[in-house]
């Protein structure tokens, strides 16, 4: 409709620029015949021109609802969030109960599950593939360098899983220790871990909003207990600086129960915003994130990630009931989609520092086999969002990692000559 109204403006003018009130009768009629020949040819054009307007954008619209795109086809044939499961035998990668770094309410082994094909699976890309770890080339791309996690106790889980993987190329085990002496608890903000034979840390600090978390001052209303300063990141981000590597994640504390149901509201500037949903509040944080990115961020020398919302497998929250089962799902159910990894996609697209987004949320949502379930440290207490380690934040490791390495290796490693994967709809082969 826009190109036709362009048509009809550029006829218009046309149509005014030779109308016959600019010139006096006595010509009118010697002119008549030159006329009629000039408006033909300017018909002629005009309809080509109008054809053109209407035409290109539509063409050039049904190019891009086509795919045609050269950058979609690409990331189309390198996207590394869609494939398969494949059973492996070369994993796990380590064992929990030797690796000082893992909570013991994650060694879900060592808390009695019996079960362990859940350890055998590796994320296969459809159409190209992640380069498989290999800890000393990892070891030695880390020397000297700051890795940085930020987030919630999943970014913990990562962190953990990372050391772990690390430490199986260390002989020394003494040589890697926690920089301040530190146990890993739920809620210390900071833990970081040196491996002295390679001069590198990687730390975790606690952020679970990403943004500034202040208990409320005495005039605001009783059921407000505390709020979240939208526009103001937290106050430990001055740390996250100077990192080489920085990865960040959020989403599992964005709800109602723990927002709301703990007394905890959004404020922006100096104004308590009762009405503000929760998943309008998400975005404005994630603005804010971003702005914060773009100003205190040297991307010359800092590598930008951000993991996506990683799905939980309820059968009753409110009951605290699980549904782990031994193997991968067959359907996603719905899981693979998740509003908060949308605004994360939305927020980066629009940022000037280079983010890798860690999509990672399709590819955990058949993992319902992988939950810590009632295999942790407090039995009574069943878990449907944290991991097993050895599991699943292995495998996001290793896509956090073949981001870094500076050589892509394409392999695959079938199970005795067969390769036994789970696609979208369940389980093959």
């Amino acid at each position: 409709m826009i190109s036709l109204n362009r048509s009809v403006s550029f006829k218009q003018r046309a149509q005014s620029v030779g109308s016959p009130r600019f010139f006096k009768k006595s010509w009118v009629s010697r002119l008549f015949r030159v006329h009629i020949v000039l408006g033909s040819v300017i018909s002629c054009l005009l309809a080509i021109s109008g054809g053109y307007l209407y035409v290109i954008p539509n063409l050039t619209k049904a190019f891009h609802e086509s795919g045609f795109s050269g950058f979609e086809k690409l990331d189309r044939d390198c996207d590394v969030f869609d494939g398969n499961w494949v059973l492996d035998d070369s994993y796990p990668m380590y064992n929990a109960s030797e690796c000082p770094f893992v909570e013991k309410g994650f060694n879900c082994l060592g808390n009695g599950r019996t079960d362990k094909e859940y350890l055998r699976w590796r994320w296969k890309p459809k159409n190209c593939d992640i380069s498989r770890f290999n800890v000393h080339k990892t070891l030695e791309m880390l020397r000297n360098k700051r890795v940085v996690f930020v987030g919630d106790s999943m970014s913990r889980t990562q962190w953990e899983s990372l050391i772990c993987l690390l430490m199986t190329g260390i002989e020394d085990k003494q040589s890697v220790y926690e920089v301040h002496g530190s146990k890993i608890t739920k809620q210390i903000r900071f833990l970081g871990v040196k491996f002295s034979s390679f001069n590198f840390t990687i730390e975790f600090y606690r952020s679970v909003f990403l943004v500034q978390h202040n208990w409320s001052p005495k005039h605001w209303p009783r059921r407000v207990r505390s709020a979240l300063k939208l526009d103001v990141m937290d106050d430990i981000s001055k740390e996250w600086i100077n990192s080489d590597v920085l990865i960040f994640n959020t989403g599992q504390w964005w709800v109602p129960g723990k927002l709301f149901g703990t007394g905890c509201y959004f404020q922006l500037g100096d104004s308590l915003r009762l009405g503000l949903s929760v998943a309008n509040a998400f975005g404005i944080a994630l603005v804010t994130w971003s702005s914060w990115v773009d100003a205190m961020i040297n991307s010359s020398r800092t590598q930008v990630f951000f993991r996506t919302f990683e799905p939980s497998h309820w059968r009753n929250l409110t009951l605290r009931q699980c549904n782990i089962t031994t193997q991968p799902l067959q359907e996603a159910g719905g899981k693979d989609q998740s509003p908060y990894s949308e605004t994360v996609f939305q927020v980066v697209k629009a940022m000037r520092t280079p983010v890798t987004v860690l999509h990672i949320t399709p590819m955990s949502a058949f993992r319902s086999d992988a939950h810590v379930g009632h295999w942790s440290d407090n039995p009574s207490l069943s878990d449907c969002s944290h991991w097993c380690l050895p599991g699943i934040p292995d495998m996001w490791n290793e896509m956090l990692l073949s981001n870094l390495l500076p050589e892509k290796e394409n392999e695959i490693n079938p199970v005795n000559g067969t390769q036994i994967s789970r696609d979208a709809n369940g389980l093959d082969g």
